[in-house]
């Protein structure tokens, strides 16, 4: 904490304005903005903006392992190994641990007799307006999911914690999101009792 009894990251310092704004693109999911800003030297430019909804993130944890999802993702060319993840449809917004059952329970099938909020994180704060709500969902009852078209090609696994933290450290996983999360948890477990 700095001599004013202020954490270091909320000190004020320069501040980029927006002067003007105008829609480059939008659908269902996303809207991309350009933004004309004025900086604090007195320059102007231009800034671009993806805006999505916050989505959630779970963390299925049973049995000392984990439930991850692996799915073919376009923007990248490559299958990926993550935490159950999503928004809402048409950008709307809603209760994030509601948010968090359907999710897991759309691509796993699993639903959680637990659900316990372990924070927000920003996604891309260098392009996107994006947050995670991250939840570790525990008392695991298993179902049948109900994925949407775009993941008709889903799998699911259950691993133990050793083989998770092997497949991020040897670049198995490389989504940002269930890596943060799964720090996130790490932290969780050394200020309180680990869930059983």
């Amino acid at each position: 904490m700095s001599g004013d009894g202020r954490h270091p990251e909320s000190a004020p310092g320069p501040v980029i304005r927006g002067l003007s704004t105008r829609i480059v693109y939008e659908n269902r999911w996303m809207r991309v903005r350009e933004d004309e800003i004025l900086r604090p030297d007195g320059s102007t430019g231009a800034y671009g903006v993806v805006d999505k909804p916050d989505f959630a993130l779970v963390i299925p944890l049973d049995r000392d392992g984990v439930h991850l999802v692996e799915q073919y993702r376009y923007a990248v060319a490559a299958r990926s190994w993550e935490f159950p993840q999503g928004t809402f449809p048409d950008r709307r917004d809603g209760d994030p641990a509601e948010l968090a059952r359907l999710e897991l329970e759309e691509e796993t099938g699993l639903r959680a007799g637990r659900l316990r909020h372990l924070g927000h994180l920003y996604q891309g704060p260098g392009h996107s307006s994006q947050g995670m709500n991250v939840f570790l969902a525990t008392e695991l009852s298993p179902g049948t999911p109900r994925r949407e078209l775009e993941e008709q090609d889903m799998r699911q696994r259950w691993v133990t914690r050793a083989e998770l933290e092997t497949m991020i450290g040897r670049g198995g996983i490389r989504d940002s999101s269930t890596i943060a999360a799964y720090a996130l948890l790490l932290l969780h477990e050394r200020r309180s009792e680990p869930p059983r």
